[in-house]
């Protein structure tokens, strides 16, 4: 089973555009997933989560960003991929293909 986290914090304006991502590209590509969505409520939380800001989209537990599983530098703070708020369609797809 797929399993397609979102981790984020309350009022982060790219939350459900990273949800509705995860939709669209589990329908795109015909899958079942089960979508969680996982509020951080606060700063102790960001090492025992690895939380590395909001949103941070996982599949089966691993970060769908190439690298960020290695990454150490958690933050209870607003996510950026690039220039966007949300992370590339292309790595969502990825990480599903690679399922």
């Amino acid at each position: 089973m797929i399993e397609v986290t979102i981790l984020f914090f309350e009022g982060c304006p790219n939350h459900q555009p990273a949800v509705q991502l995860a939709h669209d590209v589990l329908g795109d590509l015909g899958l079942f997933a089960v979508v969680s969505e996982v509020e951080v409520t606060d700063e102790t939380e960001i090492a025992d989560l690895r939380f590395l800001g909001s949103p941070s989209v996982r599949v089966n537990g691993h970060d769908i960003e190439p690298g960020a599983d290695d990454r150490s530098d958690f933050a209870f703070g607003c996510r950026v991929y690039g220039s966007a708020g949300v992370p590339p369609r292309e790595w969502m797809i990825a990480a599903l293909e690679s399922v």
